[in-house]
């Protein structure tokens, strides 16, 4: 009995591996398809306003499932109070952060916008100190060091390549999406954990979905089906595969093999997003772009493997 047990423990474990890993590569496929999406001359309004209207009946299903398996299991209760709590973190992770991160990547390369998004992590251990004055070891500075002295090199080297004069616009608003995602990961700590992720991750999902439905409405009336035909299959895809999928695969892997093990199979992201720029996007990098993506996946691994 106890070899049939450890039996499935380890097969549980290396299919929760596994659905990490997969929603590793489909998060990494979303900046190419958002690049992609830019060539049909739509805003990052518009397209934002899309990929949430295709995830929102997702969204609204698991939402309803979860709250129904929640009662008839005993969880906690959702209040009015937590409601708008949980709605709060959704406009900050999901439609906030999410526009940054879309207005950015008209600017910057698919791969250094993922490298950045990369380093949230390390975002979350320096507020966590400015704000709750909890210590950074000293291991932990030499890994913030390695992690922003690779997004220097990488950085470095889209100058050097003459890219555009947006650069430097398009990186502060990609920066400032993961500031507001590490934001919205200290914010949700403790609620998620009262309400599991499933039931607290749909209902994010869900009021982010309506603001960002609500600013389109109000800013462009909610014109939003006079583009070509491809375009909706291409954020149908970023919807499905680059949003909803991963949301809760990682979910589930997280729950099953720890933030650790997670941490360590998602640094693969970058890397994907490297890879798939450089065959769907024609986009080209040099040594500077993958010593930065080294430098960066080193310190975000130490950061978040050695998190007290």
């Amino acid at each position: 009995m106890r070899t049939i047990s450890i039996s499935l423990t380890n097969r549980a474990q290396a299919i929760a591996s596994l659905l990490v890993f997969v929603s590793a590569i489909c998060f990494a496929a979303k900046a190419i398809l958002v690049k992609m999406a830019y060539r049909y001359e739509i805003d990052a309004v518009s397209m934002l306003a899309l990929r949430m209207l295709f995830s929102l009946p997702f969204f609204l299903i698991i939402a309803w499932r979860a709250n129904r398996h929640g009662s008839r299991s005993g969880q906690t209760p959702l209040r009015l109070r937590d409601f708008w709590q949980i709605a709060g973190l959704g406009l900050l992770g999901y439609y906030f952060a999410s526009l940054f991160d879309f207005m950015g990547l008209r600017y910057i390369s698919a791969g250094l916008e993922r490298l950045i998004l990369f380093i949230y992590p390390t975002l979350v251990l320096i507020l966590s100190f400015l704000l709750y004055q909890k210590r950074i070891t000293p291991a932990q500075g030499l890994a913030l060091v390695l992690t922003y002295a690779g997004i220097a090199a990488a950085f470095a080297e889209n100058l050097l390549r003459g890219a555009n004069t947006n650069l430097w616009l398009g990186t502060a608003y990609v920066f400032l999406s993961a500031l507001i995602f590490a934001f919205y990961l200290i914010g949700g700590g403790n609620i998620i954990q009262r309400f599991g992720t499933w039931r607290f991750t749909s209902l994010a999902m869900t009021a982010a979905s309506v603001a960002i439905l609500a600013h389109h409405g109000v800013v462009q009336q909610w014109r939003l089906w006079h583009f070509p035909a491809e375009l909706y299959g291409l954020i149908a895809v970023m919807a499905v595969f680059s949003t909803v999928l991963p949301s809760f695969l990682v979910a589930e892997g997280l729950r099953v093999i720890g933030p650790g093990n997670t941490a360590i199979i998602s640094s693969v992201s970058p890397v994907a997003t490297i890879i798939m720029a450089y065959f769907f996007l024609g986009e080209q990098f040099g040594w500077l772009q993958w010593l930065g993506t080294l430098l960066v996946i080193i310190g975000v691994l130490f950061t978040s493997l050695h998190r007290k």
